[in-house]
Protein backbone atom coordinates (compact mmCIF):
# COMPACT_ATOMS: atom_id res chain seq x y z
CA UNK A 1 0.00 0.00 0.00
CA UNK A 2 1.26 3.27 -0.82
CA UNK A 3 0.28 6.99 0.43
CA UNK A 4 -0.59 10.20 -1.86
CA UNK A 5 -0.47 12.99 0.12
CA UNK A 6 -2.63 15.93 -1.45
CA UNK A 7 -5.72 15.94 -3.40
CA UNK A 8 -4.95 18.95 -5.81
CA UNK A 9 -4.32 18.70 -9.37
CA UNK A 10 -0.98 16.69 -8.57
CA UNK A 11 -2.68 14.31 -6.02
CA UNK A 12 -5.12 13.48 -8.23
CA UNK A 13 -2.72 12.80 -11.01
CA UNK A 14 -1.11 10.21 -8.48
CA UNK A 15 -3.82 8.79 -7.21
CA UNK A 16 -4.89 8.10 -10.82
CA UNK A 17 -1.94 7.02 -12.07
CA UNK A 18 -1.62 4.47 -8.82
CA UNK A 19 -5.14 3.45 -9.74
CA UNK A 20 -4.55 2.94 -13.44
CA UNK A 21 -1.44 0.42 -12.98
CA UNK A 22 -3.55 -1.53 -10.28
CA UNK A 23 -1.59 0.00 -7.35
CA UNK A 24 -3.26 0.29 -4.02
CA UNK A 25 -3.03 3.35 -2.44
CA UNK A 26 -4.54 5.83 0.14
CA UNK A 27 -4.91 10.01 0.19
CA UNK A 28 -4.76 12.01 2.73
CA UNK A 29 -6.37 15.52 2.10
CA UNK A 30 -5.99 18.42 5.24
CA UNK A 31 -9.32 20.03 3.14
CA UNK A 32 -13.09 18.79 2.86
CA UNK A 33 -12.75 17.94 -1.22
CA UNK A 34 -10.87 17.53 -3.79
CA UNK A 35 -9.12 20.53 -5.64
CA UNK A 36 -6.05 21.91 -3.60
CA UNK A 37 -5.67 25.70 -3.84
CA UNK A 38 -8.03 25.66 -6.80
CA UNK A 39 -11.16 25.38 -4.14
CA UNK A 40 -11.54 29.12 -3.00
CA UNK A 41 -13.62 27.65 0.11
CA UNK A 42 -10.61 25.66 1.23
CA UNK A 43 -9.37 27.28 4.12
CA UNK A 44 -5.68 26.76 2.83
CA UNK A 45 -6.22 28.11 -0.88
CA UNK A 46 -4.57 30.89 -1.89
CA UNK A 47 -7.18 31.45 -4.59
CA UNK A 48 -8.51 34.83 -4.81
CA UNK A 49 -12.04 35.68 -6.57
CA UNK A 50 -11.10 37.01 -9.97
CA UNK A 51 -8.06 34.53 -10.64
CA UNK A 52 -7.80 32.73 -13.66
CA UNK A 53 -5.59 30.06 -15.28
CA UNK A 54 -2.68 31.85 -16.66
CA UNK A 55 -2.32 28.79 -19.08
CA UNK A 56 -5.13 28.04 -21.74
CA UNK A 57 -7.55 25.17 -21.02
CA UNK A 58 -6.60 23.14 -23.78
CA UNK A 59 -3.01 23.15 -23.10
CA UNK A 60 -3.64 22.81 -19.46
CA UNK A 61 -6.14 20.02 -19.26
CA UNK A 62 -5.59 16.28 -18.96
CA UNK A 63 -5.07 14.30 -21.82
CA UNK A 64 -7.30 11.60 -21.02
CA UNK A 65 -10.26 14.00 -19.51
CA UNK A 66 -10.54 17.38 -21.67
CA UNK A 67 -12.00 20.23 -20.43
CA UNK A 68 -15.50 20.94 -21.24
CA UNK A 69 -15.56 23.65 -24.36
CA UNK A 70 -15.63 27.43 -22.99
CA UNK A 71 -13.41 30.32 -22.53
CA UNK A 72 -9.71 29.66 -23.53
CA UNK A 73 -8.98 30.80 -19.82
CA UNK A 74 -11.61 29.60 -17.25
CA UNK A 75 -12.17 30.70 -14.14
CA UNK A 76 -10.86 29.71 -10.82
CA UNK A 77 -14.47 28.17 -9.69
CA UNK A 78 -14.79 25.94 -12.86
CA UNK A 79 -11.20 24.73 -12.30
CA UNK A 80 -12.72 23.47 -8.83
CA UNK A 81 -15.86 21.64 -10.64
CA UNK A 82 -13.18 19.90 -13.26
CA UNK A 83 -10.91 18.62 -10.67
CA UNK A 84 -14.18 17.35 -8.48
CA UNK A 85 -15.66 15.53 -11.94
CA UNK A 86 -12.21 14.34 -12.61
CA UNK A 87 -12.15 12.55 -8.97
CA UNK A 88 -15.70 11.12 -9.76
CA UNK A 89 -14.93 9.87 -13.42
CA UNK A 90 -12.51 7.74 -12.03
CA UNK A 91 -13.54 6.89 -8.48
CA UNK A 92 -11.08 8.06 -6.72
CA UNK A 93 -12.78 9.86 -3.43
CA UNK A 94 -12.96 6.62 -2.16
CA UNK A 95 -9.38 6.30 -1.45
CA UNK A 96 -8.87 9.69 -0.28
CA UNK A 97 -9.58 10.62 3.77
CA UNK A 98 -10.52 14.20 3.91
CA UNK A 99 -10.14 16.60 6.69
CA UNK A 100 -7.00 14.77 7.97
CA UNK A 101 -3.82 16.30 8.37
CA UNK A 102 -0.54 14.75 7.92
CA UNK A 103 2.04 15.55 10.94
CA UNK A 104 5.18 13.21 10.49
CA UNK A 105 6.10 11.00 7.77
CA UNK A 106 9.68 8.82 8.49
CA UNK A 107 11.22 6.12 7.62
CA UNK A 108 10.51 2.84 9.77
CA UNK A 109 13.87 0.31 7.73
CA UNK A 110 12.21 -0.03 4.07
CA UNK A 111 9.18 1.47 4.45
CA UNK A 112 7.71 4.83 5.53
CA UNK A 113 5.51 5.40 8.93
CA UNK A 114 2.49 8.36 8.23
CA UNK A 115 1.55 10.25 11.45
CA UNK A 116 -1.84 11.76 10.74
CA UNK A 117 -4.83 13.80 12.95
CA UNK A 118 -8.11 13.38 12.01
CA UNK A 119 -11.02 15.08 14.33
CA UNK A 120 -8.51 15.46 17.20
CA UNK A 121 -7.86 11.78 16.91
CA UNK A 122 -4.02 11.13 16.13
CA UNK A 123 -2.81 7.49 14.22
CA UNK A 124 -0.13 6.30 12.78
CA UNK A 125 0.14 3.63 9.47
CA UNK A 126 2.66 2.33 8.00
CA UNK A 127 3.14 2.30 4.10
CA UNK A 128 5.08 0.61 1.22
CA UNK A 129 5.93 3.88 -0.56
CA UNK A 130 5.12 7.97 -0.26
CA UNK A 131 3.89 10.19 -2.43
CA UNK A 132 4.29 13.82 -1.85
CA UNK A 133 1.87 16.14 -3.72
CA UNK A 134 0.92 18.64 -1.16
CA UNK A 135 1.20 21.70 -3.52
CA UNK A 136 4.30 24.41 -4.08
CA UNK A 137 1.73 27.43 -3.33
CA UNK A 138 1.11 27.63 0.30
CA UNK A 139 3.95 29.00 2.14
CA UNK A 140 4.15 32.85 1.79
CA UNK A 141 7.81 34.00 1.31
CA UNK A 142 7.50 37.05 2.85
CA UNK A 143 10.36 39.44 2.92
CA UNK A 144 11.34 41.75 6.00
CA UNK A 145 10.53 45.20 5.37
CA UNK A 146 13.55 47.84 5.49
CA UNK A 147 11.77 49.68 8.16
CA UNK A 148 7.91 49.79 10.35
CA UNK A 149 4.78 50.14 8.74
CA UNK A 150 1.85 51.42 10.23
CA UNK A 151 -0.31 50.69 7.94
CA UNK A 152 -1.85 47.09 6.94
CA UNK A 153 0.50 44.90 5.74
CA UNK A 154 -0.72 41.33 4.19
CA UNK A 155 0.91 38.86 1.39
CA UNK A 156 -1.29 37.95 -1.83
CA UNK A 157 -1.68 34.48 0.22
CA UNK A 158 -4.05 36.58 2.32
CA UNK A 159 -5.88 38.42 -0.16
CA UNK A 160 -9.17 37.13 -1.57
CA UNK A 161 -11.48 39.99 -2.69
CA UNK A 162 -10.77 44.06 -4.00
CA UNK A 163 -13.10 44.55 -1.03
CA UNK A 164 -9.69 45.24 0.76
CA UNK A 165 -8.97 47.85 -1.23
CA UNK A 166 -11.37 49.83 -1.18
CA UNK A 167 -10.87 53.91 -0.80
CA UNK A 168 -7.20 52.76 0.26
CA UNK A 169 -3.76 54.12 -1.42
CA UNK A 170 -2.07 50.69 -2.10
CA UNK A 171 1.13 49.17 -3.14
CA UNK A 172 2.01 46.02 -4.31
CA UNK A 173 5.47 44.90 -3.82
CA UNK A 174 6.43 42.48 -6.87
CA UNK A 175 5.88 42.11 -10.26
CA UNK A 176 4.84 38.45 -10.67
CA UNK A 177 1.72 36.72 -12.30
CA UNK A 178 -0.49 37.21 -8.96
CA UNK A 179 1.10 40.56 -7.81
CA UNK A 180 0.22 41.89 -11.56
CA UNK A 181 -3.53 40.41 -11.30
CA UNK A 182 -4.01 41.86 -8.11
CA UNK A 183 -2.74 45.45 -9.02
CA UNK A 184 -5.14 44.85 -11.75
CA UNK A 185 -7.89 44.04 -9.44
CA UNK A 186 -7.05 46.93 -7.21
CA UNK A 187 -7.41 49.29 -10.12
CA UNK A 188 -11.22 49.56 -9.54
CA UNK A 189 -11.66 49.65 -5.95
CA UNK A 190 -8.42 52.02 -4.15
CA UNK A 191 -7.73 55.42 -4.29
CA UNK A 192 -4.29 55.21 -6.10
CA UNK A 193 -2.11 52.07 -7.09
CA UNK A 194 1.73 51.96 -6.84
CA UNK A 195 3.98 49.00 -8.13
CA UNK A 196 7.55 48.64 -6.79
CA UNK A 197 9.50 46.11 -8.84
CA UNK A 198 13.20 45.48 -8.28
CA UNK A 199 14.05 43.45 -11.62
CA UNK A 200 12.48 43.31 -14.99
CA UNK A 201 10.32 40.74 -16.49
CA UNK A 202 9.31 39.50 -19.52
CA UNK A 203 5.25 40.15 -20.14
CA UNK A 204 3.11 38.21 -22.42
CA UNK A 205 -0.40 39.36 -23.75
CA UNK A 206 -2.92 35.96 -23.60
CA UNK A 207 -4.02 36.35 -26.40
CA UNK A 208 -2.06 37.04 -30.33
CA UNK A 209 -4.00 37.61 -33.27
CA UNK A 210 -7.06 36.24 -31.37
CA UNK A 211 -5.42 33.16 -29.75
CA UNK A 212 -3.94 32.19 -26.92
CA UNK A 213 -0.07 32.78 -26.83
CA UNK A 214 0.28 29.78 -25.26
CA UNK A 215 -1.24 27.70 -28.50
CA UNK A 216 1.09 29.95 -30.99
CA UNK A 217 4.51 28.19 -32.01
CA UNK A 218 6.20 25.22 -30.96
CA UNK A 219 5.21 23.15 -34.85
CA UNK A 220 8.80 23.78 -36.08
CA UNK A 221 11.30 23.46 -33.04
CA UNK A 222 14.08 26.42 -33.05
CA UNK A 223 17.11 26.38 -31.86
CA UNK A 224 17.38 27.69 -27.97
CA UNK A 225 19.03 30.98 -28.82
CA UNK A 226 17.42 31.32 -32.02
CA UNK A 227 14.03 30.75 -30.09
CA UNK A 228 15.56 33.21 -27.53
CA UNK A 229 15.76 35.79 -29.70
CA UNK A 230 12.80 35.51 -32.62
CA UNK A 231 10.30 35.46 -29.38
CA UNK A 232 11.62 38.07 -27.50
CA UNK A 233 11.55 40.40 -30.94
CA UNK A 234 8.01 39.58 -31.15
CA UNK A 235 6.91 40.28 -27.78
CA UNK A 236 8.55 43.47 -28.61
CA UNK A 237 6.63 44.09 -31.69
CA UNK A 238 3.54 43.21 -29.74
CA UNK A 239 3.34 44.79 -26.89
CA UNK A 240 7.02 47.25 -26.71
CA UNK A 241 9.79 47.04 -24.18
CA UNK A 242 9.10 47.21 -20.07
CA UNK A 243 10.62 50.40 -19.85
CA UNK A 244 8.08 52.09 -22.40
CA UNK A 245 5.62 51.41 -19.27
CA UNK A 246 8.22 53.24 -16.40
CA UNK A 247 9.34 48.96 -15.36
CA UNK A 248 13.23 47.80 -15.80
CA UNK A 249 13.65 46.18 -18.82
CA UNK A 250 14.97 42.48 -18.11
CA UNK A 251 18.92 42.02 -18.27
CA UNK A 252 18.80 38.55 -19.06
CA UNK A 253 17.44 36.46 -22.21
CA UNK A 254 13.71 35.14 -23.08
CA UNK A 255 12.92 32.15 -21.14
CA UNK A 256 15.43 32.25 -18.25
CA UNK A 257 12.93 33.53 -15.61
CA UNK A 258 9.09 33.04 -15.83
CA UNK A 259 7.07 35.78 -18.04
CA UNK A 260 4.38 37.49 -16.90
CA UNK A 261 1.22 35.64 -19.00
CA UNK A 262 -1.23 39.41 -17.97
CA UNK A 263 -3.07 41.71 -20.68
CA UNK A 264 -3.98 44.29 -18.67
CA UNK A 265 -1.50 45.76 -16.51
CA UNK A 266 0.79 46.89 -19.16
CA UNK A 267 -3.03 48.78 -20.53
CA UNK A 268 -3.20 49.98 -16.76
CA UNK A 269 0.44 51.25 -16.35
CA UNK A 270 0.36 52.83 -19.74
CA UNK A 271 -2.79 54.69 -18.67
CA UNK A 272 -1.24 55.91 -15.32
CA UNK A 273 -3.78 53.72 -13.55
CA UNK A 274 -0.64 51.85 -11.93
CA UNK A 275 2.48 53.81 -10.92
CA UNK A 276 5.43 52.64 -11.44
CA UNK A 277 8.14 52.76 -8.20
CA UNK A 278 11.60 50.74 -7.95
CA UNK A 279 13.35 49.20 -5.56
CA UNK A 280 11.91 50.23 -1.66
CA UNK A 281 14.90 51.62 0.59
CA UNK A 282 12.70 52.44 3.64
CA UNK A 283 10.12 52.22 5.14
CA UNK A 284 8.72 54.79 7.78
CA UNK A 285 5.17 55.02 9.28
CA UNK A 286 3.12 55.33 6.03
CA UNK A 287 5.75 56.41 3.92
CA UNK A 288 7.54 54.44 1.74
CA UNK A 289 11.32 55.75 0.50
CA UNK A 290 12.14 53.80 -3.25
CA UNK A 291 16.03 53.74 -4.07
CA UNK A 292 15.27 56.79 -6.56
CA UNK A 293 14.77 59.21 -3.74
CA UNK A 294 11.10 59.34 -4.09
CA UNK A 295 8.77 58.83 -1.75
CA UNK A 296 4.68 58.27 -1.21
CA UNK A 297 2.32 57.24 1.36
CA UNK A 298 -0.04 54.19 1.61
CA UNK A 299 -2.59 52.49 3.72
CA UNK A 300 -1.67 49.31 2.32
CA UNK A 301 1.17 47.15 1.18
CA UNK A 302 0.48 44.18 -0.50
CA UNK A 303 3.33 41.69 -0.79
CA UNK A 304 3.41 39.80 -4.34
CA UNK A 305 6.60 37.84 -3.22
CA UNK A 306 5.28 34.55 -3.98
CA UNK A 307 5.67 31.32 -2.09
CA UNK A 308 8.27 28.64 -0.82
CA UNK A 309 8.44 25.08 -0.44
CA UNK A 310 7.31 23.74 2.51
CA UNK A 311 6.78 19.64 3.68
CA UNK A 312 6.66 20.41 6.85
CA UNK A 313 5.70 16.91 8.26
CA UNK A 314 9.20 15.41 6.75
CA UNK A 315 12.72 15.95 7.70
CA UNK A 316 14.35 18.10 5.12
CA UNK A 317 17.40 15.76 5.21
CA UNK A 318 15.19 12.99 3.87
CA UNK A 319 14.49 14.89 1.01
CA UNK A 320 17.71 15.37 -0.17
CA UNK A 321 17.48 18.97 0.60
CA UNK A 322 20.71 20.57 1.92
CA UNK A 323 22.24 23.69 0.69
CA UNK A 324 19.63 24.42 -2.51
CA UNK A 325 16.48 26.15 -2.45
CA UNK A 326 14.99 22.83 -3.63
CA UNK A 327 15.05 19.36 -2.83
CA UNK A 328 17.73 17.87 -5.26
CA UNK A 329 15.56 14.46 -7.08
CA UNK A 330 16.19 13.03 -10.45
CA UNK A 331 13.15 14.57 -12.98
CA UNK A 332 11.99 16.81 -9.65
CA UNK A 333 10.44 13.73 -8.78
CA UNK A 334 12.62 10.54 -7.91
CA UNK A 335 15.40 10.75 -4.66
CA UNK A 336 18.39 9.31 -5.22
CA UNK A 337 18.78 7.95 -2.11
CA UNK A 338 15.13 6.95 -1.27
CA UNK A 339 13.29 4.59 -3.64
CA UNK A 340 10.07 4.49 -1.89
CA UNK A 341 9.55 8.54 -1.86
CA UNK A 342 8.57 10.46 -4.38
CA UNK A 343 8.66 14.35 -4.78
CA UNK A 344 5.05 14.96 -7.00
CA UNK A 345 4.78 18.22 -8.99
CA UNK A 346 7.77 19.86 -7.61
CA UNK A 347 7.97 21.43 -10.79
CA UNK A 348 7.50 24.26 -13.17
CA UNK A 349 7.60 25.04 -16.76
CA UNK A 350 6.30 27.30 -19.46
CA UNK A 351 3.40 25.43 -20.97
CA UNK A 352 4.07 22.09 -18.75
CA UNK A 353 0.24 22.03 -18.01
CA UNK A 354 -1.20 19.17 -15.90
CA UNK A 355 -0.60 16.70 -18.52
CA UNK A 356 2.56 16.88 -18.17
CA UNK A 357 2.08 16.59 -14.54
CA UNK A 358 0.67 13.73 -15.16
CA UNK A 359 3.04 12.04 -17.35
CA UNK A 360 5.31 12.47 -14.06
CA UNK A 361 3.21 10.51 -11.98
CA UNK A 362 2.32 7.86 -14.94
CA UNK A 363 6.55 7.00 -14.37
CA UNK A 364 6.15 7.01 -10.67
CA UNK A 365 3.25 4.73 -11.00
CA UNK A 366 5.13 2.44 -13.84
CA UNK A 367 8.16 2.30 -12.07
CA UNK A 368 6.79 0.92 -8.85
CA UNK A 369 4.86 -1.21 -10.39
CA UNK A 370 8.08 -2.38 -12.73
CA UNK A 371 10.56 -2.26 -10.06
CA UNK A 372 8.24 -4.74 -7.76
CA UNK A 373 8.10 -7.30 -10.81
CA UNK A 374 11.52 -7.09 -11.01
CA UNK A 375 11.65 -5.75 -14.55
CA UNK A 376 15.47 -5.14 -16.22
CA UNK A 377 13.95 -1.37 -17.49
CA UNK A 378 13.04 -0.49 -13.87
CA UNK A 379 16.81 -1.58 -12.54
CA UNK A 380 17.76 0.59 -14.79
CA UNK A 381 16.21 3.17 -14.35
CA UNK A 382 16.71 2.70 -10.67
CA UNK A 383 20.69 3.15 -11.53
CA UNK A 384 20.41 6.27 -13.37
CA UNK A 385 18.39 7.85 -10.58
CA UNK A 386 21.45 6.93 -8.05
CA UNK A 387 23.84 8.37 -10.45
CA UNK A 388 21.75 11.50 -10.43
CA UNK A 389 24.38 14.18 -9.30
CA UNK A 390 22.49 17.47 -9.43
CA UNK A 391 22.02 18.51 -12.96
CA UNK A 392 19.12 20.37 -13.84
CA UNK A 393 16.55 19.24 -16.64
CA UNK A 394 17.30 23.00 -18.45
CA UNK A 395 17.81 22.71 -21.78
CA UNK A 396 20.73 24.86 -21.72
CA UNK A 397 18.92 27.81 -20.64
CA UNK A 398 20.47 29.96 -17.81
CA UNK A 399 17.80 30.42 -15.20
CA UNK A 400 17.93 33.12 -13.02
CA UNK A 401 19.42 32.00 -9.30
CA UNK A 402 16.32 32.43 -7.33
CA UNK A 403 14.43 30.75 -5.53
CA UNK A 404 11.47 30.38 -7.44
CA UNK A 405 13.09 29.40 -9.81
CA UNK A 406 15.28 25.79 -8.20
CA UNK A 407 12.74 23.63 -9.45
CA UNK A 408 11.89 24.93 -13.40
CA UNK A 409 13.11 22.53 -16.03
CA UNK A 410 12.57 23.07 -20.17
CA UNK A 411 9.67 21.82 -21.15
CA UNK A 412 10.41 19.84 -24.22
CA UNK A 413 13.68 18.34 -22.68
CA UNK A 414 12.25 17.19 -19.21
CA UNK A 415 8.85 15.53 -21.53
CA UNK A 416 11.05 13.91 -23.77
CA UNK A 417 13.00 12.56 -20.48
CA UNK A 418 10.06 11.40 -19.06
CA UNK A 419 8.59 9.59 -22.43
CA UNK A 420 11.73 7.82 -22.82
CA UNK A 421 11.86 6.26 -19.45
CA UNK A 422 8.09 5.46 -19.64
CA UNK A 423 8.49 3.54 -23.17
CA UNK A 424 11.74 1.75 -21.92
CA UNK A 425 9.17 0.66 -18.75
CA UNK A 426 5.99 0.09 -20.51
CA UNK A 427 7.51 -2.34 -22.96
CA UNK A 428 8.69 -4.28 -20.34
CA UNK A 429 5.29 -4.19 -18.53
CA UNK A 430 4.01 -5.58 -21.86
CA UNK A 431 6.48 -8.55 -22.91
CA UNK A 432 5.51 -11.37 -20.47
CA UNK A 433 2.03 -10.54 -22.33
CA UNK A 434 3.35 -10.73 -26.00
CA UNK A 435 5.52 -14.21 -24.88
CA UNK A 436 2.17 -16.17 -23.68
CA UNK A 437 0.56 -14.80 -26.78
CA UNK A 438 3.16 -16.38 -28.74
CA UNK A 439 3.34 -19.38 -26.77
CA UNK A 440 -0.49 -19.59 -26.98
CA UNK A 441 -0.19 -19.69 -31.02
Amino acid sequence: MYAVIGAGPMGLAAARNLQKYDIPFVGFELSYDVGGLWDIDNPHSTMYQSAHLISSRRMTEYAEFPMEDGAPYPHHSEMRAYFRDYARHFGLYQHYRFNTRVTEVKPIGDEWQITYQKDGVEKRDVFQGVLIANGTLHKPNMPQLPGEFDGELMHSAEYCSADVFEGKRVLVVGCGNSACDIAVDAVHRARSVDMSVRRGYYFLPKFIAGRPTDTLGGKTPLPRPLKQRVDAAMVRMVVGKPSDYGLPDPDYKMYESHPVINSLVLHHLGHGDITPRPAIDLVSGNTVIYSDGSKAKYDLILMGTGYKLDYPFIDRELLNWRDGDAPSMYLNCFHPQQPSLFMMGMIEATGLGWEGRNEQAELVALYIKQREAGAKSADKLTATIKNFGGQRMDGGYDYLQLERMAYYVHKETYRRTIRQHTRALKADLTAPMKASAAGAR
